[in-house]
Parts: C-alpha cells; structure tokens; sequence
C-alpha cells in the first residue's frame, strides 16, 4: 500500500492517486508493458512461461495466465473487453489467443501482408478490430475468434518513422517524410477507417541533416475540452532567440485540416514530460522537479490566429507520496517515493508509471490549495468553472468572500456571482431547448436530442441559498447593510440574466431586513418591485403585521397583484393561523355573509388562543342574529363542538340571547 505524505502542504496541487495499481517491479526476468486503451499493466515473466499478471485501473481483480515461452515479447495487449489477447513477439507476425469460454487455448498468428515491412506496433480499436503499423503503412484487421483467423479490412501504404495511438478518440497518428515531421492521422470506427487531413509540424530550427528530427518522446494526443490536439514540445533553440522551451497545440478536428492554436511559454529548459488532467495541461520539468499547469480555456494573448498562454499558477512539486514496504511481524516501513525520478514514464491523459518501483499512478488535481495561489477571484472563478470536482470547493470561496478574515469588495462579489450565474443560466436554457425538442417529437429524430449533462460548476439558488447565503446571514458578522448588499446583488445578477429569482431569497432579505428594523427599506423594496410578488412572500408579510402594521395591507396588494382568488387567499391566511387577518380580508370585500363558520372555528381552534375563539365565536354570533334574528347556529352549519366547547371555557351564559324587538 502507498499513500501521500501527510507533509501535505496546502501548496501541492497535483498529487498521485491514494489507490495505485501496484505489480512485479520490472527486471531481467520481468517484462513491464502497459496498454493504453485499457489501461491495463502486464508482467510478463520468462516470456510468459511463468507466468503473465494483467492488472488495471478501471478493473481492479487480476487477470493472471501462463503462456508458452516462443521469445521475447515485443508488445502485448488484450482486446477491448478482454476477450482476445495478441502478442508480438517477431517483426513480421502477431500472436491470438482466445480468452472466450469454453474456446481451447490453442493460437493463431496472423502475418503482415506487406512484403519485408516489420511490424512497430499494434492497437486493438474495437472488441475485434485490430491495427498493424508497420515501417510501410497499416494494416486493418477483423478478428474471427470463433475460425481462429483474421479479415484484412483496409490497408494504406505509406512510410511510418514511428506512431501513437489516442484511445479516447480511436485516431493514430504515424509520423512520415525523413525529417518525421509531417504527421499522417486514421480515425478508425467500427469497421471503418478513414484517412484525415495531414499536417506539418514546424521544427524549432531548419535540421542541419536530413534525418529524422521529430521523436515521438516530443508528441503526445490528449482530448482537452472534447476537442483531440496534438501537443508537441518544442524544444529550446539556441539559434533562435526563444525564451526556453514551450508545448504547441494543433487542434486536429474530425473533419477540416489540423491547425496550431495554441502556444504554452515555459520559460525553462531541459527534460519535460506531458499528462493532461481535467482539462488542464500539466508540464514536469525533471531538472527542477515541479510541474506548472496551463489551461487553454483562460484568456491569453491572442495574435489573430495563435492564443499564447501564460501558466496559470507557480510551479509546485507533486505531493510527497510515500511508499509502505511491509517489514517482519507485520511493521510497514514507509519509506518516500522518489518523484521525478528517471524511470518514471508518462502516459496519456493522466498516467505515471515507475516500472522499478511497480507502482502505476493517475495523476490528480487538487483545487482547494489552488484558492489561495490565485489570488484574482474573477479569474480563479474561471479556473474553478471549469474544473469536474468544483461544487463544494466554490461554495466555500463564496463563502470566504463574504467572511470577516477575508471579506471581497462589492465590485468583486458581483462579478463571482455573475460568472456563476451565466453558468447556471447556459445549463437552464440547454434544459428548455431539450424539452421543447421532447415536446415538438423531435425525440423520434434522428439521432435524438441529448438531455444536457448538469454539471458540478452548475450552482443553482437552492446551493447558494443553503450552503452561503443563509448561513451568512445567520452568523451576523457583517454590517446589516453590506448584508443587504450581498443579498440584493444576487438577486440583480439572477434578475440580468433572467432567471426566475427563488421566493426564499426574497424571504432572506425580508428576514434580515425586519431583524434590523429596516421597514421603510422593505416598503420601498415592495412599493418599487424590486422584490418580486410571490404567496409565500405574501403569507411572510401577514405574519409580520403585529411588528409592522403595514404589512398586512402590503401582502393583501400582493395577492391581489398575483390574481389570487379570494377564497384561496382565505385558505392561505387560514393555513397561516391568520384567522383575525382572514376575517378582516373577507369583510373588506363584502364576502362575510356567506363564508362558512365552521372552517373559521375550527382554524381558531387550532391556534389555542381562547381569546381569538371567543372574538370569531361572537362574530358568528352576531352574523346570525344579523341575518336570521337568532345568534344560534343552524344544524347545517356542523359547529355543534365549538359551542360545546364555548360552552366549556367561558360558560351557558356568555352565549349571545337573542334579541327582540
């Protein structure tokens, strides 16, 4: 077992996964291989004879087998779905086996079909298609496990200096001409393969010799905001006056010819190795032993065609990692991991592998110590937007915002909260266009449209209003007014870009208005709309009419405002215990004669007050001497229990006697 250092400085952004894959380190008995489309490591010993161990990222169980030993193995790879395993072990032909159940183990070879070519390398593209890439080309095949043979599908002829495969997006790309710089790309689906645009990869300098100038070491495919770029290193020239060495981006699109967009400075020299996490694009420097990050989705220097990139933070060291080797008697002995060492190797997007040490890493980017690093919240709200784990994290920058220790301007309050609303506002139109589609029957359309994907860097009302609003408010350190400010900020930045603004804001802004006896700021906000007219914010400002007598006439316009009927403006007040208010209300629009008692007792029985029972008991009283000569109630009105229970509290003679004239 292995696990980060606890010396965990806040300052380590990057760190090595808690759970590596852990195999038999390599060594002259054992051959180390790693499979990219599965992610998969294999030790192979003595040439498999004692033994093959398979062991993955995605799958954690093993898969251990034995095989015959017919020479060095060249490559090895399993099937996606490990159902076929090939290995290399000539130049000319490749090995199957079938790892299917119930199928004998017995192999079947298929040769190249081009004549004195020799194979560089494999990769499986599919459950059963597998590419050959030989020094003159490639060679598409269909596996027939059941037959034990193989279906050449398509072949193109071309010289091949070296290749790379980018599982993600199922392109390889073979690198041609002397010079090795001109880079011919296949996409391969199904039991399809097709040809895309070329392109050319500019050397620092014009080679001196023509001989091959570009290594693969210097290129590396990755899919970063789910576009595939070619990212090649280009070295330090001394010839020319470059400031160090820096990482080119060529945006190599499915259709379209492959062009360079983007330009990472790195102002140093020496070794470098490439992973891509999150989007980000991570550089190691081996002299110094740190990594910077870059991310082309933050403004650089655009000249028209080229966006040149700064790194977005300082270099930092990976996290100290720390290796446990199990001692005598069950004592583990940690010892430190060394990083950057020599025998690490990288691999895309985001793996690490120390074959010496048999440890296999995905790389990690740990957001909360970058709060810190950068300081400019605007900026670090488009880094974090961007970001696959960035909930909770920019929760807590908006919360740190408006804490004591570290409170923002208003100016900088709002432009966060206007980033993060223009993220939320995209994801409810993306969601609108989706059920208008459903509702149109476009569903039926081919294909169908995508629900969309809700994202962590969605931060909705209910999120801010849980996790930082309300306990802002609730922990008063700030200045009611600076309170208020935050609150009405939101709520504007909600309200520009249109989005329908949640009654609990408006509740919390009344709440804390109230709390500070600010009721002529709340009849403003009411008298000029500002907060907009919903029945729970009517029903809030009934139950605040014993402290502000005004309100009661404020929520009434409200409901009014909402076309509210009156019978359910009645069920609200009621439902409220605003029993007296309710009364009030009916009697102002005439409607007192003909409302039920019963519904009016049995609400003002429920609020225990006696002294509210005994009012709306007489009120009904008084109605029905009013309307029938005689302050009882008929059997049809079903109050026979509330005058019992008048009866009970206040006595046979505070009942109304009717009166005669």
């Amino acid at each position: 077992m292995a696990t980060a250092s606890s010396s965990s400085s806040p300052d380590y952004y990057l760190a090595l996964c808690a759970r590596p894959v852990q195999f038999e380190k390599a060594s002259p008995v054992n051959c180390v291989f790693f499979d990219e489309a599965n992610k998969q490591v294999f030790a192979v010993r003595s040439g498999g004879a004692t033994g093959v161990v398979v062991k993955g990222l995605e799958d954690r169980n093993p898969i251990s087998f034995r095989m015959e030993d017919k020479g060095e193995v060249k490559c090895i790879k399993f099937s996606l779905g490990n159902k076929i395993l090939a290995v290399q072990r000539t130049s000319k032909n490749v090995d199957f086996l079938n790892f299917i159940p119930d199928s004998p183990q017995i192999e079947y070879t298929q040769e190249c079909k081009t004549k004195n070519a020799n194979i560089l390398g494999f990769c499986w593209t599919g459950s059963a298609e597998i590419v050959f890439i030989t020094d003159q080309g490639i060679e598409f095949y269909q596996v027939l496990p059941e037959k034990r043979t193989l279906k050449l599908l398509k072949s193109q002829n071309i010289n091949v200096n070296w290749y790379m495969y980018c599982p993600e997006s199922s392109v390889i790309l073979l690198s041609t001409t002397v010079l090795g710089n001109v880079l011919q790309p296949f996409y391969f689906k199904g039991g399809g393969m097709s040809k895309l645009s070329k392109f050319e990869i500019e050397l620092p300098a014009a080679p001196k010799s023509s001989k091959l100038s570009l290594s693969e070491r210097d290129i590396a495919m990755a899919t970063i905001y789910g576009q595939l770029y070619v990212l090649y290193l280009r070295h330090h020239s001394r010839s020319s006056n470059s400031t160090g060495a820096e990482v080119v981006l060529y945006h190599l699109p499915r259709e379209g010819s492959c062009k360079k967009l983007h330009v990472l400075k790195l102002y140093r020299t020496g070794k470098f190795a490439l992973n891509v996490v999150d989007n980000l694009v991570v550089v190691h420097h081996q002299d110094t032993e740190t990594s910077i990050i870059f991310d082309i989705k933050l403004k650089g220097e655009f000249d028209g065609t080229i966006t040149l990139h700064q790194l977005v933070l300082p270099a930092r060291s990976i996290q100290p990692y720390q290796i446990a080797v199990p001692g005598p008697a069950a004592v583990t002995n940690q010892f430190p991991c060394k990083l950057y060492s020599s025998s690490w190797i990288v691999f895309q997007p985001d793996i690490i592998i120390s074959a010496s040490e048999g440890y296999l890493w995905n790389l990690q980017v740990k957001l909360e110590p970058i709060v810190n690093l950068l300081p400019d919240k605007g900026k670090l709200m488009d880094f974090l937007l961007q970001r696959k784990e960035c909930k909770m994290v920019i929760l807590s920058v908006c919360s740190q915002m408006l804490s004591e220790l570290d409170r923002g301007s208003l100016g900088v309050i709002a432009t966060v909260f206007d980033k993060l609303n223009h993220e939320y506002k995209k994801y409810l139109e993306a969601e609108q266009t989706y059920n208008m589609a459903l509702e149109t029957g476009q569903s039926r359309s081919n294909p169908p449209p995508k629900r969309p994907v809700r994202t962590q860097a969605v931060i909705d009302q209910s999120d801010m209003y849980t996790h930082v609003l309300s306990v802002f408010t609730e922990k008063k350190e700030a200045p009611h007014k600076f309170t208020i400010a935050v609150l009405m900020e939101y709520i504007r930045s909600l309200n520009q870009v249109q989005i329908a603004v949640q009654h609990y804001l408006y509740e919390l802004v009344i709440k804390t208005l109230v709390q500070h006896n600010l009721f002529y700021m709340l009849h403003q906000f009411l008298q000029y709309h500002v907060l907009s007219d919903s029945k729970p914010l009517a029903c809030l400002l009934l139950s605040l009419e014993s402290i502000y007598p005004p309100a009661h006439q404020l929520s009434l316009d409200m409901l009014k405002r909402l076309s509210t009927a009156n019978d359910e403006i009645v069920e609200v007040l009621l439902s409220k215990h605003q029993v007296l208010a309710a009364l009030r209300f009916i009697r102002g629009i005439g409607g007192h004669d003909s409302i039920s008692a019963r519904k009016f007792l049995d609400a003002a029985k429920q609020t225990e007050d006696e002294m509210l029972f005994y009012t709306i008991f007489r009120f009904f009283e008084q109605r029905n001497q009013r309307l029938r000569g005689n302050p009882s109630f008929t059997p049809g009105e079903h109050c026979e229990e509330h005058v019992t229970f008048f009866k009970q509290v206040f006595g046979d003679q505070s009942l109304m006697k009717p009166t005669t004239f």
